[in-house]
């Protein structure tokens, strides 16, 4: 089976934060800002490191924990079906199931809810 591209993600993609790191690890940890958060744009997904002691380090496992999270594999799942074209053909089936299964409801002068009634028969 062939595999193809859909599409990549890189570090340009996320935003990146490093701050200095607090608890144990000396002074050396308290002066550094060797400690990464990477958040994803596009789904918000968010990914932290605190444990190494070098920037490239904590970076690696951020990004990793990153593209671990829920919200960025549902991200990835939306945007397989975009690039595919399934997309599309899902949004069709969901018009045509609502078109067959949508009720309408009116108020009535006391502002209750009741049911539109044919009387065409």
């Amino acid at each position: 089976m062939k595999k193809t591209k859909l599409f990549s993600i890189t570090r340009k993609d996320c935003r990146w934060d490093y701050y200095k790191g607090s608890g144990a690890g000396g002074q050396k940890r308290n002066k550094t800002e060797n400690c990464c958060r990477c958040t994803h744009i596009a789904s918000g997904a968010v990914g932290k490191s605190e444990e190494g002691r070098s920037k490239e380090q904590n970076k690696i496992k951020a990004f990793k924990r990153m593209s671990e999270t829920k919200e960025f594999k549902e991200w990835i799942r939306i945007e397989v079906a975009r690039v595919t074209g399934a997309e599309e053909e899902l949004k069709k089936k969901i018009e045509k199931e609502l078109e067959n299964n949508i009720k309408i409801e009116v108020k009535n002068e006391e502002g209750k809810w009741e049911k539109e009634i044919d009387d065409t028969r």
